[in-house]
């Protein structure tokens, strides 16, 4: 982890009680709203805290830091912190806010996304407030489009509430809070990969903070988060790799703890209801390219998928890829066991962890696909209903997964 961090903290600010942490690359056009937006939230609903907003970024060249030290925060001090040059990956910036919140003994952290264009100042109100009141970790809940957010809701949910026993919604979020206390727990961690330093450090804080029993909440948000969607067939980069590597790698590190979790419950709701009426905007998703990407990895990958699957599940992949289009189906039981076998091949290193990363992208997109096709008439609280009923599968089969894991 680089321990070269440059900053500018033109108030020099050395304490504070509380912290909005904005990490960032090259967001200067979206950057100053949720800058202004987390000033407001702090004035109205903590005005009795010393606070201070930090941008943490990558040295971007597109005038970032510029658009954040422009914003109007209505006297809030601000603070950037930027990795050396060359030095990318949101984790690293995270390494950098916790550093900085040790040194500033702040309580309280609130972290938001630099592109969110929903937030106002109520949410840092709802992320913030719980860590006054004896919560540790805040998640956000927010209702999203059900096209959004397709990692979440055929992995990074289901599998974590499946392994870990806690329902935590967007475990992969982007807006959440946490003490300055389980900052410490961060920094001394010796989980720290290069995923984590990149996309995986969402999925690492909060798997981290089930795993250390930190008193977990999650904040409902009161508007859809609104933010720059991407189509789930679009190309995902290096983000899915680095987020499913990050789950399979804390899988070897907590098995003491995951295999005496036999179900889930429910993690509490701090504010209000779910009486959601602003429906989230519409993500566009494109099912022939789901399609087309799903049978070219099915030709690509086939021997790979060989190696890591057990023959039953791998018969099961046969007769999805043989299924013609408007029947296209990818069962759930079927996907829960592919995940596990995947898990267990990763941990037991039966081949490149990169390639099998890659591997699996092509059977996401089927299995995002199938889930296209049976939520194409579900309104947004049906569609939560299926992928609710999808992650009690994913408990129910669980014991599949022990059972490889110690063979």
């Amino acid at each position: 982890m680089p321990e070269v961090r440059l900053e500018e903290n033109p108030s020099n600010i050395t304490q504070a009680d509380m912290v909005v942490a904005i990490p960032s690359y090259r967001e200067a056009e979206l950057i100053a709203h949720p800058t202004t937006q987390a000033a407001r939230g702090l004035r109205r609903y903590f005005s009795d805290k010393n606070a201070v907003i930090i941008n943490c970024d990558n040295d971007s060249d597109d005038g970032t830091k510029e658009a954040f030290f422009s914003a109007e925060t209505e006297g809030v001090p601000q603070i950037y912190i930027s990795t050396p040059p060359e030095v990318r990956g949101k984790g690293n910036n995270f390494h950098n806010l916790f550093r900085k919140v040790v040194e500033l003994g702040a309580k309280a952290v609130v972290v938001v996304d630099a592109d969110l264009k929903s937030i106002t100042p109520q949410w840092i109100k709802h992320l913030g407030e719980p860590l006054f009141n004896e919560f540790g970790y805040v998640a956000p809940l927010y209702v999203r489009h059900k096209y959004d957010g397709t990692i979440t809701n055929s992995i990074a949910y289901p599998l974590t509430r499946a392994l870990y026993g806690r329902r935590v919604r967007q475990p992969i979020g982007g807006d959440f809070g946490f003490s300055g206390e389980l900052a410490r727990v961060y920094l001394a961690s010796p989980t720290w990969t290069d995923a984590v330093r990149h996309f995986g450090i969402d999925v690492w804080m909060t798997t981290l903070a089930v795993n250390h029993n930190v008193p977990i909440c999650q904040a409902f948000m009161g508007r859809p988060k609104i933010h720059k969607a991407k189509d789930p067939g679009a190309d995902l980069g290096p983000m899915f790799s680095q987020v499913v590597g990050t789950i399979f790698d804390l899988m070897a590190h907590s098995a003491g703890y995951w295999m005496r979790v036999k179900w889930s419950k429910p993690t509490s709701i701090y504010g209000f209801g779910l009486g959601e009426v602003e429906m989230p905007p519409p993500v566009k998703m494109n099912l022939g390219v789901l399609a087309e990407k799903f049978h070219r990895g099915f030709d690509q990958y086939h021997e790979v998928w060989r190696a890591v699957l057990t023959p039953a599940i791998m018969n099961k992949v046969e007769e999805v890829a043989g299924l013609p289009d408007e029947n296209f189906d990818f069962p759930t039981q079927t996907w829960a066991k592919l995940l596990f076998d995947f898990a267990v091949a990763y941990n037991k290193k039966v081949i490149d962890a990169e390639e099998l990363l890659a591997s699996l992208i092509p059977l996401y997109f089927g299995k995002t696909l199938s889930y296209a096709r049976k939520t194409e008439r579900m309104s947004v609280q049906q569609a939560e209903e299926f992928i609710e009923n999808e992650c009690m599968v994913f408990e129910e089969t669980k014991p599949y997964l022990i059972e490889h894991w110690i063979t």
